[in-house]
């Protein structure tokens, strides 16, 4: 069959089909899900982060994590607030790390896993040198750090990953009446912090 062929319905399959088929061992079934998947799982970890260094081994752990454990996903519910679950909880494991050894890594036990070839995360991908809206994003970037955890990665969710509501109350594992409320506090938190960053700018 030429390549052609093969390549075009893939592109054009549903993510449950996508699972189904990597499920069974589908390379490119595979490639497609981390093709579709790497660069928000990335973007995520980045801006949690907030080093880019830190946020690539997190992103290609969790993808890696995404992949061995493909056969537990519920293929009824969409990709995405699963994979950035994984996502979140590696963050979280990191920072937990730290505050015992100040330098510790990514555990990367199974970098030996046997899907290692696929290109898990685009490593070309560097947010922090989009020249085009550079000044703004380094303003926001700085504004979000200053925020609480769990303020951080709400706004982040919603504001950047665009996720809805009922997708953040399943990434987090929260109702979506807290949703909501978080969203607004972090909102208004971050609206406050660049308010003061502006004026003092001014002054």
């Amino acid at each position: 069959m030429p390549l052609s062929s093969a390549v075009e319905p893939i592109g054009s399959c549903s993510e449950a089909e996508l699972v189904r088929r990597a499920r069974k061992g589908d390379v490119a079934a595979q490639e497609e899900l981390a093709h579709r998947h790497r660069d928000p799982a990335f973007f995520l970890a980045l801006q949690l982060l907030g080093n880019r260094d830190d946020a690539l081994d997190v992103a290609q752990d969790a993808m890696l994590r995404f992949f061995k454990h493909l056969h537990r996903f519920d293929v009824s519910r969409p990709v995405r607030p699963w994979l950035f679950q994984i996502v979140r909880n590696r963050v979280l494991d990191l920072f937990r790390r730290r505050k015992v050894r100040k330098h510790d890594s990514i555990d990367d036990a199974e970098q030996d896993d046997e899907r290692a070839d696929l290109q898990l995360v685009d490593e070309t991908v560097d947010l922090e040198r989009d020249a085009s809206r550079a000044q703004l994003q380094k303003r926001i970037w700085l504004s979000l750090q200053q925020l609480s955890q769990a303020q951080r990665e709400i706004i982040v969710l919603r504001d950047y990953q665009d996720l809805a509501y009922s997708e953040i109350a399943e990434t987090l594992n929260i109702p979506i009446g807290t949703v909501m409320s978080r969203l607004h506090g972090a909102r208004k938190r971050l609206r406050k912090i660049l308010q003061a960053d502006l004026e003092e700018i001014l002054n």
